[in-house]
């Protein structure tokens, strides 16, 4: 126990024991921020890596959906080169995607010598790739760090399509 004087100056007693609490006094609020800011960061990253993922999903589905409607809704395949090729390059721009990392595969069902042709199913396939954000080119790993996307969609051309 401790004998505290009473001639002794006012306070001695608290400042002797407070030292110690001093010393950590405030260090809660900093490890607190740091650890958050340490967690935050991945995290942010994390939702802009996969909203990125989501728009070029979806503009690779809506490519192909949209070159497969234009190509069956065309008057013949002149008509429906030229709408397809104007939908990949409007879809293109307005989803941020790469023309030139994007291939455009058409297959019509039945097969046939013509493709497109009267009463076929045409069947359009986009493959696309990502480059995920802020990876450095340091050994290769933007190479690495490469999300392939994948999106096909058919439509049904008319049977009175014609093929010239």
């Amino acid at each position: 126990m401790r004998r505290v004087s009473r001639w002794a100056e006012p306070g001695a007693h608290r400042r002797d024991a407070d030292t110690a609490g001093d010393r950590e006094r405030g260090s809660a609020s900093l490890e607190f921020m740091t650890v958050g800011v340490l967690l935050l960061v991945p995290l942010v990253y994390l939702v802009v890596a996969l909203g990125l993922v989501q728009n070029h999903a979806l503009g690779a589905e809506a490519t192909a959906r949209f070159v497969a409607r234009a190509i069956a809704q065309a008057s013949d395949a002149a008509d429906a080169a030229r709408r397809a090729d104007a939908a990949i390059a409007g879809i293109s721009t307005e989803y941020g995607i790469d023309p030139e990392r994007t291939e455009v595969g058409i297959v019509c069902d039945p097969a046939g010598p013509e493709c497109p042709s009267a009463g076929a199913t045409v069947v359009v396939t986009v493959r696309t790739e990502l480059t995920l954000p802020l990876v450095p080119e340091i050994l290769g790993l933007d190479r690495l760090a490469v999300i392939p996307i994948e999106a096909s969609s058919g439509q049904k051309v008319s049977r009175f399509w014609s093929a010239g």
